[in-house]
């Protein structure tokens, strides 16, 4: 009974449709939604799911976070699921432009709303962010285009959803604890082109082998990028040039994200922008523009001469990979949180050539002391404040403080961004002090 639930209920009400709202927990976190689902006339159960809503349906919308096969349903009734993308998006008047992949996700779909702003049309942005689908598909007037962030979650229920481009990032392990094997949250990440048709567009990462055999459909368009070799029909990186074929379309000097696997972001998206037609020049003007986005390696200030870094948005080990290739400065890292189930041992090369000092928080601190303890030095911490604290304490002027916690959120935060927003004021507060030369 969250977000997605809401929306969902508005559009099947504008259609006509009588919608139920069935939610596994109760408390009073559902205050407010049960006050808009009483305004809006909508029936529902707290505490748990009976067996009449589903014996009456036609049509069942599970939330993302939901996985289908843990639904207490009967067997007769789950082919009448199907998921809040696939459902909104068959009433949206709006060309749809989908990025899906394990990473890089929201930082592509925030540059491509910039980018097709920025050439000066009408967009909303979507999906696996804080705005479902439904609820941009009951804006009006409908904008020209939906740039939608699509996650696996969100793909597992897609039978016939069908973007006019799509793109997938990257496939690395992640999910698995849903998703069973590589191999199958593979499959569904290549159901964002499964529908495609002639006309479309499909946008893939060459650099990458999963990703590299998802594109099978000869009728659309199809572009490809990549950071480590020459391309015939994409976007390539050349030293410092972004070619297009032998063209030199962009220079690095183009964008102010930093690292490398941002430039695996921007690759993608201005693969979609140059395959979909729009004007280049407007394009890379809005390009520059662009400035990164909240939670993902997000400069917070620097005092001291350190400064502190967010990037509360890497929730598995590749992100913290990409995180610290980012640093050419020593880092003194904050990790830690409810875990995956991932081995952290894969990175100890890059942590005993890049981390200082490590900071550690959370349910997996102890997995993460076992997996580099022997490398570089560690304290614990009890919270977020404490952890700033004793991170400030270990950094020295030209070093950079990051949290990167290489976990999900949920056993200390409801959240990931909540998580972000608690560091931010945690070392906002200690450079308060710092600067009153308090202790």
């Amino acid at each position: 009974m969250g977000r997605t639930a809401l929306a969902v209920a508005r559009l099947l009400l504008r259609e006509g449709a009588c919608p139920f709202v069935t939610e596994a927990k109760s408390g009073g976190k559902y205050t407010a939604a049960c006050a808009e689902l009483d305004t809006l006339g909508v029936a529902y159960e707290l505490g748990g799911h009976t067996e009449a809503p589903f014996d009456d349906s036609a049509l069942i919308i599970p939330s993302p976070g939901v996985s289908p096969a843990k639904i207490p349903i009967p067997a007769s009734c789950r082919a009448q699921m199907m998921g809040e993308i696939e459902f909104a998006s068959s009433y949206c008047r709006s060309r749809i432009i989908a990025v899906t992949g394990t990473n890089g996700k929201t930082t592509t779909t925030e540059l491509l709303k910039t980018l097709v702003a920025g050439c000066g049309h009408s967009v909303s942005l979507a999906g696996n962010n804080d705005v479902p689908l439904s609820a941009v598909v009951l804006d009006e007037p409908a904008p020209e285009y939906v740039v939608l962030e699509v996650s696996s979650y969100q793909l597992e229920l897609a039978r016939g959803f069908h973007p006019w481009a799509a793109a997938v990032l990257n496939v690395t392990p992640d999910h698995l604890a849903r998703h069973g094997t590589i191999e199958n949250y593979a499959k569904i990440k290549a159901r964002v082109y499964a529908n495609q048709e002639q006309g479309d567009i499909s946008v893939f990462n060459d650099d990458d082998p999963l990703v590299r055999t998802m594109v099978n459909v000869p009728r659309t368009q199809t572009w490809s990028f990549s950071l480590d070799h020459p391309l015939g029909n994409g976007l390539w990186l050349d030293g410092e040039n972004i070619r297009c074929g032998t063209e030199c379309v962009a220079r690095t000097s183009d964008t102010r994200l930093p690292g490398r696997h941002n430039l695996q972001n921007v690759l993608c998206a201005l693969s979609i922008m140059r395959a979909g037609g729009f004007d280049w020049d407007k394009t890379l003007r809005a390009l520059r523009t662009f400035g990164g986005v909240e939670h993902r390696i997000e400069h917070v200030i620097q005092t001291d001469g350190v400064d502190f870094y967010n990037d509360s948005k890497a929730t598995n080990i590749d992100s913290l990979k990409v995180a610290l290739e980012s640093f050419s400065v020593p880092v003194v890292l904050i990790a830690g949180g409810e875990g995956k189930g991932s081995d952290y041992r894969v990175l100890r090369d890059l942590v005993r050539g890049h981390v200082r000092h490590m900071i550690l928080i959370g349910e997996d601190a102890p997995k993460i002391e076992a997996a580099y303890g022997d490398l570089v030095p560690f304290m614990r911490a009890t919270d977020m404040r404490d952890a700033v604290e004793r991170a400030a304490a270990a950094a020295c002027a030209g070093d950079a403080v990051l949290l990167s916690p290489a976990c999900a959120s949920f056993d200390m935060y409801t959240s990931f961004e909540h998580r972000g927003r608690v560091f931010k004021q945690a070392v906002m507060d200690y450079a308060q002090k710092a600067r009153e030369g308090q202790p």
